[in-house]
């Protein structure tokens, strides 16, 4: 058994379906053409990304572990023992960045407690294209994942981002399932004050890619179709 670790690489993935290396350094391609063993979110889909990004690379020799809602801590903790053995590893997100508004945070702790190298790679961040193109403060902001469902929960958590953006002058991240966006819209148009600016960022890196910053109050007249169309919104209060 090698007694030199393996390396944890952070591998990012496209935003959409447009050709790997358009929007990935050839660094990403590099490294998967060295590693066999993954931790991915899906297996199917995990495997799509590796063959067109290094069409040559033999499937069948691939290792593949599963990380999800599913997995167990039991399991997730030995995900990393290849790592242990001297086999390196690249942890896989199903879109953009490993780890960031993704469940492979939960590994690179884990190796960090284990001593395992860990390399993050250069890819595309839809939370950090979406900040850069909106305008608002890049100096301080803060990522909220998702906001409530409930619709009046969801209106309280709007003025409190809100609030804390006035008070702090900061840019408040967040995100909506891609079905609920048009509602995600008119809630932000109709609940922040009239000159609260409102980034909607969508399909980030893709032909079809959408970046629109404006007040909240210029939000009512939209015509931009966001349904189904993953999304980024970024509120800031002056």
């Amino acid at each position: 058994m090698s007694t030199t670790k393996g390396t944890l690489y952070l591998i990012p993935t496209r935003l959409g379906d447009n050709p790997p290396l358009e929007v990935l350094p050839i660094s990403i391609k590099k490294i998967i053409e060295d590693v066999e063993y993954y931790i991915v979110e899906n297996e199917k889909t995990a495997r799509r990304f590796i063959k067109r990004v290094s069409p040559s690379k033999s499937q069948p020799s691939l290792k593949l572990k599963v990380l999800n809602k599913y997995t167990t801590e039991t399991e997730r903790n030995t995900y990393l023992n290849s790592c242990i053995e001297g086999h390196s590893i690249g942890l896989l997100s199903e879109a953009g960045c490993p780890a960031i508004a993704d469940p492979g945070a939960d590994i690179v702790a884990l190796a960090h407690q284990m001593n395992i190298k860990v390399v993050p790679l250069v890819g595309p961040s839809s939370i950090t294209l979406a900040l850069m193109a909106s305008g608002m403060n890049g100096q301080s902001f803060t990522f909220n994942g998702y906001l409530p469902i409930d619709r009046h929960e969801r209106k309280t958590k709007l003025k409190t981002l809100e609030r804390l953006s006035s008070e702090h002058n900061q840019a408040q991240i967040f995100i909506e399932t891609p079905y609920r966006n048009m509602k995600m819209l008119d809630d932000l148009a109709n609940t922040l004050h009239p000159s609260t600016k409102v980034c909607v960022a969508c399909d980030l890196t893709l032909p079809t890619e959408f970046i629109r910053t404006k007040p909240a109050k210029d939000w009512k007249h939209n015509k931009e179709d966001l349904h189904k169309r993953p999304a980024i919104f970024i509120i800031q209060k002056d």
